[in-house]
């Protein structure tokens, strides 16, 4: 029999704050697009995370150095992160009656980058919870938020670090909702996720080491620099991403904080046009870079770079990439960044394999350089908001071999009910054919310098990889024999319902 008076103290899993949060997007869904309501769901996520994350420590602090007030000071702020009573999430929800409750969330919040400046500041610059045209008139917003607020105060949704199951559980929430705000907005929202098997074949094959600098040019929600990081097994390392879209740079310094890297540089800005992670005046560089940049994007800033007006002197060497597709532009930017031991693997649209003109001049340029190690191709279909196949692009500094390894991954895939997607077994066929180099028939192969200089360099998959699967031989002697006598049978049944028809007079 249970003792009434035991106590029942329940963990927070992943599980529960994945069903709790998902459950508060109920309050948005049917009034905005889900690429709009997320910012409000994963900013009171991180801001109900500061709380407990602060209250469990001030807890902590003040049976420490009980009564000693000058101590506990002192202690706080060397904390993490330091949060007035003003601006807790349990000070949101006592006033969550307010009449200008959307007001007093963006106070608390602009309090929460105030008091922790080097670390938050713009932090929820692109997040109004007092917006009028995303959340309505006065009582229909305090309404909104009122409920958001309800839904976070789950009792189940307790994220004091002692009270959570794993290290990684609200960072790899966070992951999931992002995954689920992409796939529900599509391309809007798969502008800034990778998939995760995707990401993950991308550190794997970088393989990030002890003491390696991580940078991601086009970073997004920051999940590939967080799965690249993960490779290395301990927190030595540093972490570099700039992001265009000041939003989503946003979401990649929370999703930073909730994974516990606490000193990931992320900047906010156009990395072609104003790359913004330099060193003395030039271009800083990196052990490991991993990107998946916008595909072919017009207007990359060709005006702005093209010859000498490019200050870090990326292009010198290298034709310009046309204007209407910049893939290339990334792709120089990225190998000009890497060290002298450098590696990188970035996701591409086909385009870039075989377009010819300043792209092809580009590509050869490359090759010749002897820096492209690989060239994997993916299935269709496994990106949110596009169903077009796309390939992996491996860099290497300083190779010793000569050839280039080409990968036809197309064709295995898991398919799911709108996205295909790559199971562990075919992300350890696609790692293990890689780093050991192996060629597969009709999976992968070897191409030497000459083959690819043969074929124009040109590296369309397919001329280095044949798929193709030949068809079974059709004996037409014995598919005329079957024919007549599926005729032959069809006449006697003919007959046989003639003489049925006749016996019942019809």
């Amino acid at each position: 029999m249970t003792n009434k008076l035991e106590i029942s103290i329940q963990k927070t899993t992943q599980e529960v704050i994945n069903n709790v949060v998902w459950k508060a997007c109920d309050t948005f869904r049917g009034s905005m697009d889900s690429s709009q309501y997320k910012d409000y769901i994963l900013s009171m996520l991180f801001v109900k995370y500061l709380s407990d994350f602060y209250k469990e420590k001030l807890e902590q602090i003040n049976e420490h150095y009980a009564g000693d007030n000058d101590r506990i000071e002192r202690t706080l702020k060397r904390e993490k992160f330091i949060l007035d009573d003003k601006c807790t999430f349990e000070y949101l929800l006592k006033h969550k009656e307010a009449n200008d409750l959307g007001d007093k969330i963006n106070k608390a919040l602009a309090r929460i980058e105030e008091d922790n400046v080097e670390k938050l500041e713009g932090i929820f610059r692109n997040v109004d919870f007092n917006s009028q045209k995303l959340l309505g008139d006065t009582k229909e917003r305090n309404s909104i938020l009122k409920n958001l607020l309800e839904d976070f105060s789950d009792a189940r949704l307790d994220l004091r670090p002692s009270n959570l199951v794993g290290n990684d559980i609200i960072g790899d929430s966070y992951e999931y909702l992002i995954s689920h705000f992409a796939s529900d907005a599509g391309k809007k929202g798969g502008e800034f996720y990778t998939p995760s098997q995707v990401s993950t074949v991308l550190a794997k094959l970088v393989a990030a080491k002890e003491g390696d600098r991580i940078y991601d040019p086009s970073c997004g929600s920051g999940s590939l620099l967080i799965k690249a990081a993960k490779e290395v097994g301990n927190s030595n390392f540093a972490i570099y991403g700039q992001e265009k879209n000041g939003q989503t740079q946003a979401l990649s310094r929370m999703n930073m904080y909730l994974h516990e890297i606490n000193d990931a540089k992320i900047a906010w800005g156009d990395t072609i046009r104003n790359p913004l992670h330099l060193e003395n005046d030039h271009l800083m560089r990196f052990d490991v870079i991993v990107a998946n940049p916008p595909f072919s994007l017009d207007k990359w800033g060709e005006d702005d770079v093209a010859g000498d007006k490019d200050k870090f002197s990326r292009f010198t060497n290298y034709a310009t990439p046309p204007k209407s597709k910049g893939d290339y532009a990334f792709i120089i930017h990225m190998v000009q960044s890497l060290n002298e031991h450098g590696r990188m693997a970035t996701v591409l649209p086909h385009g870039v394999l075989f377009r010819g003109s300043s792209e092809g001049k580009i590509r050869q340029k490359l090759i010749e350089d002897n820096v492209l190690d690989a060239v994997i191709g993916l299935p269709s279909n496994l990106f949110f908001g596009t169903s077009i196949p796309a390939c992996i692009l491996v860099f290497k500094k300083n190779r010793l071999n000569k050839d280039i390894l080409f990968i036809d991954a197309s064709n295995e895939f898991e398919k799911a009910k709108n996205q295909n997607t790559l199971t562990d077994k075919h992300i350890a066929k696609i790692l293990e054919t890689y780093h050991n180099r192996i060629e597969i028939e009709k999976y992968s192969h070897l191409a030497t310098l000459t083959e690819i200089k043969a074929n124009d360099y040109n590296l369309n998959i397919p001329r280095y990889v044949d798929t193709f699967e030949e068809e079974e031989l059709i004996d037409l002697g014995a598919t005329k024999a079957n024919i007549a006598n599926l005729e032959s049978e069809l006449a006697e049944i003919k007959i046989k319902m003639n003489n049925y028809l006749n016996e019942l007079g019809l």
